[in-house]
Formats: C-alpha cells, structure tokens, sequence
C-alpha cells in the first residue's frame, strides 16, 4: 500500500508543470524547468532554474529536491547542493541549482524535467549536551572503518 498526502501548490507562473511521478511506484515526482528563455549552463557553473511553482509542505514533512537520474549521468546535470531541502515553512519559489558536471555547456529549455522531488517525514531532534557517550563496538571508527567487502 502507498502512503499518500495531500501537498497543495500554486504556480507562480501560469506555464508552470505541475510535479509528476514517472510511474506508480516512483518515490520522486519529477519538477519541470519553467522559464521564458533557455538557459545556458557552462562547464563548472550552476544556474538557478525556476519551476514556476511553490508549495506549502505539511508540518512534520521535508521536500527532499535529487537529481534525475538520467539528466545527471547523460548530461552531468545535478543539484549543485546534492540535495536540496524545502522545509515546510517556505512558501517562495521552488528552484534547482543545476550544476553543470561535464566538460562542454549544456542548455535547459523550459518544460525540461530537471529535478525529482521526494516528500518524506523528518524528526526534529531535541539536542542534549551530556559529559560522555554511550560506548560502540564502532566508537570513533570514521570514514572507512567498517571496511570495503
């Protein structure tokens, strides 16, 4: 069974793509590029991308904004921030920062998908400052501890 939510949005601009998922059972609803031109993005660069739309997110959820994966490994287009987060306070504009990975320019035309949205549940954590940690079997075993095989 899918869990589903009603997520209203509005579209600030009247040619605006409404947020689509690919098939049934796709975690992310691809966002559309909503612009009145195309835009150029340089090797290197990232470029702000408008997607005509804002959203007003249920409390005690996020929008988590992923690359498409398709878009990032045949063109090298990604958000520049790896994931963005849309909290459910913001009202604005939603925008991708598309940054360019390849070697040559790449040019986004609007009603491009460019990016993949995921609504998911999120816990605010209540910080505790305390003397000691709990003891692991990891400890302060960081980046490569655990191995590779």
């Amino acid at each position: 069974m899918i869990n589903t939510t009603k997520v209203a949005f509005t579209k600030v601009d009247a040619n605006a793509h409404v947020p689509v998922y690919g098939t049934e059972f796709a975690a992310g609803a691809d966002l559309y590029a909503c612009m009145d031109e195309p835009v150029t993005i340089e090797a290197g660069e990232t470029a702000f991308i408008h997607t005509g739309i804002a959203m007003a997110i249920p409390t005690g959820l996020v929008g988590l904004i992923y690359a498409r994966s398709g878009l990032a490994c045949k063109k090298g287009l990604a958000p520049a921030n790896k994931v963005g987060v849309i909290d459910s306070d913001y009202r604005g504009e939603i925008m991708v920062a598309l940054h360019n990975h390849s070697q040559e320019a790449i040019i986004v035309e609007s009603g491009e998908r460019v990016a993949q949205m995921v609504i998911a549940p999120y816990v605010f954590a209540d910080y505790e400052e305390v003397d000691d940690l709990d003891e692991t079997k990891r400890g302060e075993g960081g980046f490569g501890s655990t191995g590779s095989k």
